[in-house]
Parts: structure tokens; sequence; C-alpha cells
């Protein structure tokens, strides 16, 4: 089996080499599964990244959420204590560029909401297995925020990015539920 560090490498090599068209593509698919899910129906409040470059777009399912009457929370990392917070996000101008080129609410904007009263949480990743184990970028954010959250989790991804086993920790949480170009995998 490969390393967590083998898989993300994969991962980003993945998501890069994939074209503007084939990703475009796999993204609407990603996206209709998505939004005409029970899941997506019975949630008011979503919480999503605002996405780089090669992950899966989400400012399309921001702003359906916004149309749809749902709030939206992004989550603010802090660096020094490893920690993500989540803040409600109601326009794109309150957001900031922080580090590695993120996007995260700013902070004096945008109310701070509790884990569990957000009631879908995109969660990003850059490889997932068939459990719902996932890959992200290393810094054990999403996993320390999600062992205390009790609601539904869902990773947005392409089939390319799943892989048969990913090695995980105790204190790694899996997703609930994987969409990719093909619909619900898990």
């Amino acid at each position: 089996m490969k390393t967590k560090l083998e898989l993300r490498t994969y991962g980003k090599e993945v998501l890069k080499k994939m074209s503007e068209e084939e990703k475009k593509q796999k993204e609407q698919e990603i996206y209709l599964a998505l939004l005409n899910s029970q899941l997506w129906e019975e949630a008011s409040t979503i919480g999503c990244t605002i996405a780089q470059a090669h992950e899966v777009e989400t400012a399309p399912i921001i702003e359906l959420a916004w149309q749809e009457g749902k709030k939206v929370v992004v989550p603010k990392c802090t660096p020094k204590e490893s920690h993500l917070d989540f803040h409600e996000l109601s326009s794109f101008d309150q957001l900031e560029t922080v580090y590695f080129g993120l996007q995260e609410p700013v902070p004096t904007l945008c109310p701070v909401y509790e884990p569990n009263s957000i009631d879908l949480m995109l969660v990003p990743g850059l490889i997932f297995d068939y459990n719902g184990y996932r890959i992200g970028y290393g810094g054990g954010y999403y996993d320390r925020y999600l062992a205390t959250y009790a609601n539904q989790t869902v990773a947005l991804a392409t089939e390319a990015q799943l892989v048969e086993r990913v090695p995980f920790e105790d204190y790694d949480v899996p997703v609930n539920h994987i969409v990719t170009e093909k619909g619900f995998r898990l």
C-alpha cells in the first residue's frame, strides 16, 4: 500500500493532469448528483471550502445555495493552533487571500458558526477510499474539526481520486459520502 505522502503526491498529479474541459464536464456531473440528493435538499446550512484552482470548483455550489436560501459557511484556519472555525459567507467580497493563496472569510465581516449547526459539510481532499477515508494536504485541520462534528459529511471528487485503500490513523475521520461524476460512491 502507498504511504500518505505518496498518495498526496499522486492526488495532486491526478488533479493537475486533467484538462480544463474534462474538469468542467466532471464537475457538472458531480454538481448534478449532489444537488439532486436528499442530503442537499434537507440541508439549510452548508459548510464548504473555497476551492483552489485544481480542486472541484465550489463557487457554483455556493451560489446555488444562496439562490435556494441556504446559509453557506466557510473555514478560517488558525495555523498556530491547527484549528478551523466556520464563518457565514453571504458574498464573495467577504473573502481575503491568505497563505498559499487560500481564500478565507474575513472574520470581522462573517459570524462564526458552531459545528453542529452546520447541516452538511463538504470535506476537501486529494485522494479518497471507498470507506470514506481521505488524504488531504497534511495539516489535520478537518480531522480535528470532524472529531466533534455530528452531521453529514460529503466529499466531491473525480473517479481518478478514488483508490481502494487509504492508510489511516485512529484520529482520522472518514466522510459519510463521496460524490463523483458517476454519482454517489459511498
